[in-house]
């Protein structure tokens, strides 16, 4: 599926981990933890931080889909995302 042929609502590049965290993880499932660790901390930098707050605005309003690239279904950015979501839509 090419990103040109869905009806997204938004593309949120600033949410995409670091080229280099990218790299470094390559879908390694024994580097998931500190991947993941490592990830979490880049969204709480800008310009991602502004990001995640306009995902929570969004899905406070309506349902929100992730999608990614990833062939793995656990080991990805989403997965992360997700979480951080589901986190700070609790509070």
């Amino acid at each position: 599926m090419r990103k040109e042929t869905l009806e997204l609502d938004a593309w949120l590049k600033d949410l995409s981990p670091s080229d280099a965290l990218r790299r470094w993880f390559n879908h390694d499932p024994e580097r998931w933890a500190e991947f993941s660790a490592r990830y979490r901390v880049e969204l709480r930098d800008e310009p991602a931080a502004n990001a995640v707050r306009e995902l929570v605005a969004r899905a406070r309003r309506k349902t929100l889909t992730l999608i990614y690239a990833a062939k793995d279904e656990q080991h990805n950015s989403a997965v992360v995302l997700r979480g951080v979501l589901q986190r700070l839509l609790a509070r």
